[in-house]
């Protein structure tokens, strides 16, 4: 099975930057569509962003133009690029598993989670 660790969360301020980083290893790792939920107290997780194994992305429309998805499959990374962050980005970050790649979005596998808080 795949295993996700997620790094590189922290505090940021607004109009900033940040890269999360989500290490994957596993025997099919590289083959696994990818992606990034978030989650505050009180509230369901939520979709951010996901890749394919290919590179093809897709994005929630709150980070769309914001945040950038990539994947190194040499490395078994997947990274998510957070530019000019809002403080509604605060929240903890999930790296995922896909089950496939579109929408809807479900996840075989999760990260432990990273937080990300966005100070105004």
């Amino acid at each position: 099975q795949v295993q996700l660790v997620e790094s590189g969360g922290g505090l940021v301020q607004a109009g900033g930057s940040l890269r999360l980083s989500c290490a994957t290893s596993g025997r099919t790792s590289s083959s696994y569509a990818m992606g990034w939920f978030r989650q505050v107290p009180g509230k369901e997780r939520e979709f951010v962003a996901a890749i394919s194994w290919s590179g093809s992305t897709s994005y929630a429309d709150s980070v769309k133009g914001r945040f950038t998805i990539s994947r190194d499959n040499a490395k078994n990374i997947v990274y998510l690029q957070m530019n000019s962050p809002k403080p509604e980005d605060t929240a903890v970050y999930y790296c995922a598993a896909l089950r496939k790649y579109g929408s809807p979005w479900y996840a075989d596998r999760w990260g432990q989670g990273t937080q990300v808080t966005v100070s105004s």
